[in-house]
């Protein structure tokens, strides 16, 4: 058999060894430690083509295809990242054991999974999941190439969302036919979370199960069913996949929401910064969007290219403004887009900062086109995104297509029903519903948002114009007096002066009904 692995040429005590230079193993130290391409170039002053070079060059010496299966084939070494070793002028030594441990690693995918050892795989700077193998429980072997199947299709879907470090399917499948605690297979692949499955086919249906575990505490985030007629089953696959795909990320963030508040003040960084905003903004009063405000600053002056970070404070601005809490309009609409502006440049390839771009460019910038640009360039990265898909469908509505705003709407749903922050798009779906003639569909609506959230304002309005507009005069003006509580100086002109891209056919409708509900001029 011919050898292709140089590692499995001598032992190397070295990294010079393996032809890695001395800059090469300060980026592979940096890898191990989960930074990005941008991290290491701040770290270590280089430029990104520089640091994509030597990334190219580390996979190549490495025989692994990808920066994942760098980091945890070099983890199962005991090669334990020497993060202060960057940047001075020896670079760190491997141990003798590299180069045997790593042919035998890099020749075999599904060797047994190393145990754990004080130097696994660090967790990334950024929530982490490895999706594993999916249990066959059926009787029938030859359903093994759904579970396969279906594990693979939510690696791909989930690699789409850049908020999530997802380990590569080569590593994850290593652990097929083995039973595996979730904690033990979380310590050797450096995740923090995992996402387990079962199918089981009974006569002519199939029953896919699925939970997702925080692999640190070993408790349940998550869990799920789903069922289908295996008549069509690769419609039921990719059903499947778009639905876990769609509920993975938002359950991840809530949980780094709550494991970020035991982290010690003194010790966040950009990163818990912007989780504890994040925190802020659901609470949704007008101190709270402050405070995220002001948290999202300090995760900027730790990071001023922080695309996420400024994507989020510029729509926790937008939401300032649609409830008329802004304290100086002017200035924070200016601010506002000047960070959408920044985030776009920044994380154009992150399929949230866009759609929270889209968002503030309708509502602050007054620029529906704009706005449809960015968030259908949301959905092209991740088609899977229930938000991109909803601030698509308010851009649509306000654009009069209201059949294809709730269209996708539709979509948005399906793929998320059990959203806890559902009424922040609720409320916009109970204007689509009232401008398409749907009162009553449309007072439903706006009543359930409220019912998660009775500060939501837009939900208010959308309530007081539909009651008025099916003739519940006083219903109507119960609900605009608890949106004046909100929103005291409301009229309608200073409303039109808000949202100035709604289009104009829309606005004459809503308008209406709010003038029938009692809202001054």
């Amino acid at each position: 058999m011919t050898e292709t692995n140089p590692a499995a040429r001598g032992t190397p005590s070295s990294p010079a060894a393996l032809g890695l230079t001395g800059r090469q193993v300060e980026v592979l130290a940096l890898m191990m430690q989960g930074k990005s391409n941008k991290a290491i170039c701040r770290a270590l002053k280089l430029a990104e083509p520089t640091v994509k070079y030597h990334v190219a060059a580390i996979l190549k010496a490495l025989q692994v295809a990808n920066r994942t299966e760098a980091v945890l084939a070099v983890g199962r070494l005991g090669w334990k990242p020497p993060g202060s070793s960057v940047g001075q002028s020896e670079p760190p030594v491997l141990p003798p054991s590299f180069a045997g441990t790593m042919a035998r690693a890099s020749c075999d995918v599904r060797a047994q999974p190393a145990e754990a050892t004080p130097n696994s795989p660090t967790l990334p700077d950024r929530p982490s999941i490895a999706v594993m193998p999916f249990a066959n429980l059926s009787a029938d072997a030859d359903q093994d190439y759904f579970a396969d199947g279906m594990a693979e299709e939510i690696i791909t879907a989930l690699s789409r969302c850049k908020s999530l470090f997802v380990i590569a399917r080569n590593s994850s499948f290593a652990y097929k036919g083995q039973s595996v605690d979730a904690r033990k297979a979380g310590r050797e692949l450096g995740v923090r979370y995992v996402l387990e499955g079962s199918v089981r086919r009974g006569g002519q249906r199939l029953r896919f199960t699925t939970q997702l575990i925080d692999a640190v505490s070993g408790t349940q985030i998550w869990a799920e069913r789903f069922e289908g007629d295996i008549g069509d089953v690769f419609a039921l696959q990719d059903r499947i996949t778009e639905s876990v795909a769609a509920i993975i990320e938002p359950n991840v963030q809530l949980a780094e929401i709550e494991r970020s508040k035991h982290t010690p003040a003194a010790n966040l960084d950009a990163y818990d910064l912007l989780l504890r905003a994040q925190q802020r903004e659901f609470e949704f009063t007008p101190e709270s969007l402050a405070e995220a405000v002001a948290l999202l600053d300090r995760a900027l002056a730790l990071d001023p290219t922080y695309a996420a970070a400024m994507a989020l404070a510029a729509h926790c601005y937008c939401w300032r403004r649609h409830q008329g809490w802004a304290t100086d309009p002017e200035r924070e609409a200016k601010a506002a887009l000047q960070l959408a502006a920044s985030a776009v440049e920044f994380g154009k390839a992150d399929a949230n900062v866009l759609w929270m771009s889209a968002f503030v460019a309708l509502a602050v910038g007054m620029d529906a086109q704009r706005a449809k640009q960015l968030a259908y360039g949301s959905l092209a990265l991740n088609p899977n995104s229930a938000a991109a898909l909803a601030v698509a469908a308010i851009v649509e509505s306000n654009l009069a297509d209201q059949a294809k705003a709730l269209e996708l709407f539709a979509r948005a749903e399906r793929l998320n029903p059990r959203d806890p922050r559902g009424w922040a798009f609720a409320g916009s779906i109970a204007v689509a519903y009232f401008a398409h003639g749907q009162f009553d569909r449309a007072a439903a609506i706006a009543q359930a948002a409220l019912l998660q959230n009775p500060r939501h304002a837009v939900a208010l309005r959308a309530l007081a114009a539909s009651l008025a507009a099916t003739g519940q005069r006083e219903a109507a003006a119960a609900a605009l007096r608890e949106l004046l509580k909100i929103d005291p100086t409301l009229t309608i002109s200073q409303l039109r002066a808000r949202l100035m891209f709604m289009h104009e056919t829309v606005w004459r409708t809503y308008a209406d009904g709010l003038r029938l509900a009692g809202l001054r001029e």
